[in-house]
């Protein structure tokens, strides 16, 4: 058995509705507006430049809305040095988030965990004060056990792992051994199926998204593994989505991946209810 755990869905679910080719894009507030129609309980603000140009007002008002709407919303950037923490610290806090993703760029690791290390530990302070928790994402910049080793010597609750496999195949890491490594200090999950296509010629091959269940991620293994003893860190669904050939198709496409994650996750909590 395990315990609920909040489902909804990140920038990256929406990623065609907002790009400049799309004559209507979805600013923030239609994002949160989507994620109450989809009865999400979260939503994640994840690497969009717009909430950085939004005065307090601004905030606030995405805040109010996402109250009223029954949305948490989380927020997600990238890079650890401690000034660009701050200043999302200030806008998280601003949000009512409880949760902040970030990553490890590889720049901030050449000279060693020790580094990253001491970044960390200089905005624990106000991880704390703010009670916010950093959810750092895995990826192939960074490999997982450097990734976790600098967790580790952190050694506190507010900085933990965001889990995504998928972004960790390209530096020839299994998905299935990144998951049971990270499991146990998973703050964040995101959901995304994933496969590798043949190019045309038969040279090379395409690594993208795929719709849940027709791609390599194992969802059930995933999720026994993260949601066990007692954790409910929030699922966060995703996608790779290629270009469908002109919008239309493109956006069907994304909504319809995106029925379907969540209409797993739903399904694989509610059958695990404890």
């Amino acid at each position: 058995m395990t315990q609920h755990f909040p489902i909804g869905i990140g920038s990256y679910a929406l990623f065609w509705e907002f790009q400049e080719g799309n004559p209507a894009p979805l600013d923030i507030a239609g994002m949160i507006d989507r994620a109450a129609q989809l009865d999400c309980d979260v939503f994640q603000i994840c690497d969009d430049p717009r909430i950085e140009e939004l005065d307090v007002d601004g905030l606030r008002e995405l805040r109010e809305r996402a109250e009223i709407l029954g949305i948490a919303l989380e927020l997600g950037t990238r890079t650890i040095g401690r000034d660009h923490l701050e200043r999302h610290l200030g806008i998280a806090e601003a949000l009512g988030a409880r949760t902040l993703r970030s990553m490890i760029q590889s720049q901030e690791i050449a000279d060693g965990a020790d580094v990253a290390t001491a970044e960390l530990r200089a905005v624990l302070p106000r991880l704390e004060a703010a009670g916010v928790t950093l959810a750092l994402e895995t990826y192939e910049q960074v490999p997982t056990s450097t990734l976790l080793e600098v967790i580790e010597a952190v050694d506190s609750p507010r900085v933990g792992i965001c889990l995504d496999p998928a972004n960790c195949v390209s530096a020839l890491e299994h998905p299935k051994q990144v998951v049971d490594a990270c499991a146990r200090r998973t703050v964040n999950l995101h959901v995304k199926d994933f496969a590798f296509a043949r190019q045309e010629g038969w040279v090379g091959f395409t690594y993208s998204g795929a719709p849940l269940g027709e791609g390599l991620l194992d969802l059930e293994h995933e999720l026994g593994a993260v949601y066990g003893e007692g954790r409910s860190p929030s699922a966060i669904v995703e996608h790779w989505l290629p270009w469908q050939g002109n919008l239309d198709t493109t956006l069907a496409t994304e909504r319809a991946w995106t029925d379907r994650t969540l209409a797993a996750l739903r399904a694989w909590r509610d059958a695990h209810a404890g």
